[in-house]
């Protein structure tokens, strides 16, 4: 049986670290990934590295394997030929069990990106003659938490955030992802969502769901509170005083606001129905707020000025 040299198949020395094993198994592993990697022989330096990263990324496994591995120089050293070593005392017990690394699916994310991870990937999955020796075969999962012959659980789901308008939340919109190995996926948002909200895009990280998670931007005129939505608006002196109409932008439309003579600052308008649309419902609104504030004339000419002392005493004289 032949032996596997782990340490060599990652390029890192028996004292690398785990930081040093994980960056060096990132690497090869997309190098000779098979979704990336078309060449011959890639299928099978994938499975090199998938299985001494299984090795050296467990500290029970590394462990055994550096003791197994310390014997195996010293018979070398001593004249000994691979078929009379005494494989007895290293192998699995029958019928045994070993745990299994699986990669999380954050690390699954920081590794492969959108790369397929479905499958058993042409049999990459498989594990040597001497692995399975030294550690077992109750079954196995590959680097990124594939498994075969054993139920898996599933893969955690992941979470991109993405910013959106308090418009693009009106209306509904759609994002266009792309994944580091060039795959695109369109993903379509409601109308209505709210900062915090997900939209769940299912299968598409390595087989787990990709859920959205939204953040509305903030908006230099609406503020808003659930479904409702609070707009100030400057209104002149003269219309404050005398009554009048002025121009309100909503979300879709102008429309026109009456104000009342004698209107104070701070009046506050209820706008039925043109606030945001509900997520559960589209077809429902909420309602838009709407707050004067009374704007005071600048810069008047002595003749205007004069007219307001006017007012003024004729109010006092009463």
């Amino acid at each position: 049986m032949e032996y596997k040299d782990y340490y060599g198949t990652l390029g890192v020395s028996k004292t690398a670290t785990d930081d040093e094993i994980k960056s060096a198994y990132r690497n090869l592993a997309r190098k000779y990934h098979p979704d990336v990697n078309k060449e011959a022989g890639a299928e099978d330096k994938f499975k090199e590295v998938n299985e001494a990263y299984q090795v050296l990324s467990d500290a029970e496994k590394r462990k055994k394997y550096d003791q197994f591995g310390s014997e195996w120089q010293n018979y070398q050293h001593s004249g000994g030929q691979p078929g009379g070593f005494d494989w007895g005392r290293w192998q699995q017990s029958p019928g045994g069990r070993t745990s299994y690394r699986t990669v999380s699916p954050e690390e699954f994310s920081e590794m492969f990106g959108g790369m397929s991870g479905s499958g058993d990937m042409g049999g990459l999955g498989g594990f040597s003659d001497f692995f399975e020796t030294l550690f077992g075969g109750g079954g196995f999962r590959t680097g990124f938490g594939q498994q075969t012959r054993q139920a898996q659980p599933r893969m955690q789901d992941l979470e991109h955030a993405v910013d959106l308008t308090l418009h693009e939340a009106y209306t509904g919109t759609k994002r266009i992802l792309q994944f580091e190995d060039g795959r695109k996926i369109e993903a379509s948002i409601p109308a209505g969502v709210k900062t915090g909200s997900k939209v769940r895009l299912g299968g598409q990280a390595g087989g787990a769901d990709l859920f959205l998670k939204v953040n509305i931007l903030p908006d230099p005129d609406f503020k808003r509170k659930g479904d409702d939505l609070y707009l100030d608006v400057p209104v002149d002196l003269y219309t404050a005083v005398l009554g009048g109409e002025i121009g309100i932008n909503t979300m879709t439309k102008t429309i026109h606001l009456t104000i009342p003579e004698g209107s104070d600052s701070g009046k506050r308008f209820r706008l039925k129905g043109l606030g945001m649309p509900n997520l559960k419902n589209p077809s429902q609104f909420g309602d838009l707020y709407v707050t004067i504030q009374v704007t005071v004339p600048k810069h008047l000419t002595p003749a205007e000025k004069e007219k307001f002392r006017e007012i003024r005493n004729m109010r006092v004289a009463k």
